[in-house]
């Protein structure tokens, strides 16, 4: 079980590799310089000469073979988790990352073959973050420290703050991708100001689009302090908790230092790059908050750990009639 769960995180780890390829694509508008698909100027992907990764083909090319190599380690992380895992839902987990990279190689195909819609593009974004979530959440529900966690967090507030944060961040991330592939990233020239004023003094789709984008990262900013001061305030115990409360906080400064680097660098393909991985490692982090504070609870059918929660009734009393003093954890 050692060795699946970490296996587990070498897909993971492999997984940012993909964004951060998939990010230089982008960023470096190589989406089409490798004009066929699967094959490579119809070579076998797998035998294209190296001597012809050249310009946009390196990027695209080395695209591709990542995106194959994470196909074929998640094709072996269902089978294996299949085989050793006791829990249905995280097998059911397993195949659902299965499932995910499959539609995310066709939809990959898609976008050249389609000549890089934006509709498609944006999907493939999106999904990317999703099955990133998925071998996350993997990686933590079959590691030792979650099999034998302690009790549960019972704090509702926090499970609301933390839910809604990360979907504010997934959110976040779908306008970014729709302000990457309607080449918007300029649209407003200048931070933080917008042409030289709080706010834009024309306005056109590409503007609306950029101006959402910094929007939505104010938002995303009051969410994560408000999570993040939560848990230091009345969890400051529970490391569990505050190891990515903390995390939270550095990733999201560095991604509003990296947002405004993109502007001011004119949009440099490493900078850019760098601002859509660290995007993806602000969602993970927001996610595996989220589920250090659902374990235990059941929620749609999954179980987050091993443990359960159960009512503690006291024996029926005039004027009571029995009702639930509190909560026991048993193990």
């Amino acid at each position: 079980m050692l060795w699946h769960h970490r296996y587990v995180k070498l897909v993971t780890v492999f997984t940012v590799l993909l964004i951060a390829a998939g990010g230089m694509v982008t960023s470096t508008d190589s989406g089409l310089s490798v004009p066929d698909w699967p094959t490579t100027y119809g070579w076998n992907m797998f035998t294209f000469p190296m001597s012809k990764w050249v310009g946009g083909i390196r990027y695209e090319h080395s695209h591709r073979l990542i995106a194959s190599t994470v196909g074929f380690l998640t094709i072996i992380l269902a089978g294996w988790t299949w085989w050793v895992e006791s829990r249905p839902w995280v097998r059911k987990l397993g195949f659902a990352a299965l499932g995910a990279v499959i539609l995310q190689g066709l939809l990959g195909g898609l976008t050249v073959l389609f000549f890089l819609p934006p509709a498609i593009s944006i999907g493939h974004a999106g999904l990317a973050q999703i099955f990133f979530c998925l071998t996350l959440t993997l990686a933590l529900v079959t590691s030792p420290g979650w099999k034998s966690a302690a009790a549960p967090v019972d704090d509702r507030l926090l499970r609301r703050l933390a839910l809604a944060t990360t979907a504010l961040v997934y959110t976040q991330i779908l306008v970014g991708a729709t302000m990457r592939h309607t080449n918007a990233g300029l649209a407003i020239p200048d931070f933080p100001y917008a042409f030289g004023h709080l706010l834009p003094p024309v306005w056109n789709a590409k503007v609306a689009i950029h101006f959402a984008h910094r929007v939505g990262a104010l938002v995303v900013t009051l969410a994560i302090l408000a999570s993040s001061s939560h848990v230091f305030y009345h969890h400051r115990g529970r490391r569990e908790l505050v190891r990515p409360a903390f995390l939270l906080l550095l990733f999201l400064s560095m991604q509003v230092t990296l947002g405004a680097f993109v502007v001011w660098s004119r949009m440099d393909p490493v900078i850019n790059t760098a601002h859509v991985v660290n995007g993806a490692l602000v969602l993970g982090t927001s996610l595996v908050l989220t589920l250090r504070a659902f374990s235990g609870f059941p929620v749609l059918g999954f179980s987050g750990s091993p443990g359960r929660v159960a009512r503690t009734f006291k024996p029926a009393s005039p004027g009571t009639q029995g009702r639930p003093e509190g909560l026991r954890y048993n193990p």
